[in-house]
């Protein structure tokens, strides 16, 4: 295995899509890890005084082209001997914030109530990391949890540029705050390499997002990257060390809600050799339902099931 370190500058960032097109900035073998560094945010959401910005991000601003509204990514990253019908299993080991600050915004016609919030407003948050605390305005403290909020791999070439804003069935923005250090993601490949970007740093979110944004900060997390030719998936889909995760994204919230849970009686089926109605009656009973975020076009939805019972 080897280590590589990918840090986010023109070079390596595309900004706001995801495209089968674009050419790799690294290339690794299955096993390798990558520490990877990524920004977040566009020049009007910056703050004018009293917070440092990674040295970056003004190069960043100014030479790489935003193709569409949507996320600064760090990537793609090849895998070696990747192709379409693979899964990618990303191992996210360790994620820390690179800055002691992270934004919030609240937009007009956005968000789970785009009608009920008629004015821009933009907050920058203090991060106290060493407490792993942010400080709200009010006093109030927020446990940080930082993740990405995007991480997903090529689309399929067809769909060609796509912005990174709605989560799709690559993953992309999924928003699914249980994908913090100790968490492995699963993505299916679409194209020769994978081609996997990251971005979107979160300090900490609630189940829904529902303002848009969470708290917006620059991240570094350290990646392990696995080959899976054993494995073939329609969805992403992840695990913790107490949790099996099954995933959907839709307009519709149900149609969401339906498919994950049919993803997780599949699994039930896969890993416990459980029958449909035996899978079915155990997620009524142990299973939870959780909008993932409510505001990003494809709403998401994911099942949550202890791993006990696959044992």
């Amino acid at each position: 295995m080897a280590e590589h370190l990918l840090k986010s500058n023109p070079q390596t960032v595309h900004w706001g899509y995801f495209d089968a097109s674009l050419k790799p900035v690294l290339t690794i073998a299955s096993g390798d890890r990558v520490t990877v560094e990524t920004v977040s945010g566009a020049p009007e959401v910056m703050p004018k005084s009293g917070f440092k910005l990674p040295p970056e991000l003004e190069e960043i601003h100014r030479t790489v082209p935003r193709k569409l509204p949507g996320h600064i990514l760090t990537g793609p990253i090849a895998v070696e001997g990747a192709q379409p019908g693979h899964v990618l299993e990303i191992q996210i080991e360790d994620i820390k914030l690179r800055q002691d600050w992270g934004y919030n915004a609240i937009r007009p016609l956005a968000g789970a109530l785009p009608d009920d919030f008629t004015e821009v407003r933009l907050v920058h948050i203090p991060c106290d990391i060493e407490k792993g605390v942010a400080r709200l305005s009010w006093g109030a403290e927020v446990p940080l949890r930082p993740f990405f909020g995007v991480m997903g791999v090529a689309p399929p070439p067809a769909w060609g540029m796509i912005s990174s804003l709605p989560p799709r069935k690559h993953g992309g923005n999924m928003d699914n705050k249980e994908l913090v250090a100790g968490s492995r993601l699963f993505l299916p490949v679409h194209v020769p390499g994978g081609l996997l970007s990251v971005g979107d740093g979160h300090g900490a979110q609630g189940d829904g997002e529902v303002c848009v944004t969470a708290i917006e900060t620059a991240l570094t997390g350290r990646l392990k990257v696995t080959l899976r030719k054993d494995m073939t998936l329609e969805w992403p889909r992840a695990e913790t060390d107490s949790h099996a995760i099954t995933m959907a994204f839709y307009p519709d919230l149900d149609v969401a809600a339906r498919s994950a849970l049919r993803q997780m009686i599949a699994l039930l089926g896969e890993r416990r050799g459980l029958s449909r109605e035996d899978a079915y009656m155990l997620c009524s009973l142990a299973a939870d339902l959780r909008v993932t975020q409510f505001v990003n076009g494809n709403n998401g939805v994911h099942v949550m099931l202890e791993q006990k019972y696959f044992t």
